[in-house]
C-alpha cells in the first residue's frame, strides 16, 4: 500500500483528531471484517484499513507519514504498517461484538448513509538542485510552487458565500444514489456517487464570483522544505496535502520533489559511501609519506606506509555519508595510484639503474613467480 492514501482508505481529511481516525477506522471494520462481511474483496480491504490505522492512531508514525509519506521517516522506500487483520486489531479500538451486531442491524432498519464521496487533488511534481554537501548534511530551503487552493470565499464549496446552495434532491444531501437492478438471481441493489451533485451532496444555486463555482484557486505558495542529509540524487521528496486541492470536500494532492545534487570536484559518492583516486608520485608509494584529502569534515592528512602498491585501497570508517534515517555513516575509501614522471634526465636515470640493479628481480614476488611459470 505504499502508494496509497491512508487518510483517504479511512475516509478523513489530513487534518483530523486522533478521536475522528479512530471512529472512521472502528465504523470501517465492522463493515468489512471477513467474519462479518463475507464478499471477496472484504478481507483486502479490511487488510488496507488495519494498515492506514497502525499508522495514523500511532502519532509518531504519523507524523512521519505527514512529513515523508512513510511510517518510518523514509521518504523514498514503502511506507506504512504492517496490517493485521486478526481479532486483536478488530477489538483494539475498543469494540465489542454486541456493538458490532447493532450497527448492523441499525442499517438494515434505517438504511445509513456511507457518506459523501471525498476526492483527492492532484499531486504536484517540481525538481530542486542541491550541492554534494548540502545532499550529504542536510539543508532547509524555502520553495514557491503554484498550486489550487481552496477558495477563501466560498470556503471551497463553489458557491456564493459558501451558502448559495441547496440540498441536492437526487440524493438528498447523502452524496449517495441507491439503484436497483433485477438479475436471474433476484434484485441486487448497488450504491454509488450521486452524479447531479458529484457525490458533495449539494446543489449551488449562485456561483461564487471569486472562483467561479470552482471551489478552488491557483495560488503561488511559498513553503519550507527540509531534506534530511543523506539524501541522493535521482531521489524524490514526497510532501504529503502539499499538492493541489480537490475540487469539492476531500484531500489535496501530494507535493513530489524531484532531487539532483551537483557533483563534488574530486569526491565520488556511492550509497552512503565516498570514493576517491588518489593519485601519488611513485616515490611516495615507494618510501611512503603523508598527504592532506578532503572529507566531508575538512581536510584530512592521510599517512600513506612504505611500499603501498598501485591499486591499494584504504578505508577511512565513518568518513562516508550519514545513512539516509540512521545514525551512522558510510566510509571513505580512496584508491591509490602510483604515477610515473613525465621523464627522465640522464643523471636521474643513472641513480634509478643503480636502485634497479642493488634490489634485483628476486625483490619483486610477483614479477618473480611470473618468471618461473613462463620458463615452465
Amino acid at each position: 500500500m505504499a502508494n496509497k492514501d491512508y487518510y483517504s482508505v479511512l475516509g478523513v481529511d489530513k487534518n483530523a483528531s486522533d478521536d475522528e481516525i479512530k471512529s472512521a477506522y472502528r465504523r470501517l471494520a465492522k463493515k468489512y471484517h471477513p467474519d462479518l462481511n463475507k464478499t471477496p474483496e472484504a478481507a483486502e480491504k479490511f487488510k488496507d484499513i488495519n494498515e492506514a490505522y497502525e499508522v495514523l492512531g500511532d502519532p509518531k508514525k504519523r507524523a512521519n507519514y505527514d512529513q515523508f509519506g512513510s511510517a518510518d521517516g523514509n521518504p523514498f522506500g514503502a511506507g506504512g504498517g504492517a496490517g493485521g487483520g486478526g481479532f486483536g486489531d478488530f477489538f483494539g479500538g475498543g469494540g465489542s461484538f454486541s456493538d458490532i451486531f447493532s450497527d448492523i442491524f441499525s442499517a438494515f432498519g434505517g438504511g445509513r448513509s456511507e457518506g459523501r464521496v471525498r476526492e483527492r487533488g492532484q499531486d504536484i511534481v517540481t525538481s530542486i538542485s542541491l550541492s554534494f554537501e548540502e545532499a550529504c548534511f542536510g539543508c532547509e530551503k524555502t520553495i514557491t510552487i503554484g498550486k489550487l487552493e481552496k477558495c477563501s470565499a466560498c470556503k471551497g464549496t463553489g458557491a456564493k458565500d459558501a451558502k448559495e446552495f441547496s440540498v441536492c434532491p437526487e440524493c438528498n444531501g447523502t452524496g449517495r444514489v441507491r439503484y436497483q437492478q433485477n438479475t436471474l438471481f433476484g434484485t441486487t441493489i448497488r450504491e454509488a456517487g450521486c452524479p447531479k451533485c458529484n457525490g458533495s451532496g449539494r446543489v449551488i444555486k449562485e456561483k461564487c464570483p471569486s472562483c467561479n463555482g470552482k471551489g478552488t484557486q491557483r495560488v503561488n505558495k511559498t513553503i519550507t522544505v527540509k531534506f534530511p542529509a543523506g539524501i541522493d540524487d535521482g531521489q524524490t521528496l514526497r510532501m504529503r496535502g502539499e499538492g493541489n486541492a480537490p475540487a469539492r470536500e476531500g484531500v489535496n494532492g501530494d507535493l513530489n520533489i524531484k532531487i539532483s545534487v551537483r557533483p563534488h570536484k574530486i569526491l565520488v559518492r556511492k550509497g552512503s559511501d565516498l570514493l576517491m583516486d588518489l593519485y601519488l608520485p611513485f616515490t611516495t608509494t615507494i618510501l611512503g609519506g603523508k598527504v592532506t584529502i578532503p572529507t566531508l569534515e575538512g581536510d584530512y592528512t592521510l599517512t600513506i606506509p612504505e611500499l603501498t602498491a598501485s591499486g591499494t585501497v584504504m578505508r577511512l570508517k565513518g568518513k562516508g555519508v550519514k545513512v539516509l534515517n540512521k545514525d551512522s555513516h558510510g566510509d571513505l575509501l580512496v584508491t591509490i595510484k602510483s604515477e610515473m614522471p613525465k621523464s627522465l634526465d640522464k643523471a636521474t636515470k643513472a641513480k634509478l639503474q643503480e636502485v634497479a640493479t642493488n634490489l634485483g628481480d628476486n625483490s619483486y614476488t610477483k614479477y618473480t613467480n611470473y618468471l618461473k611459470k613462463l620458463k615452465s
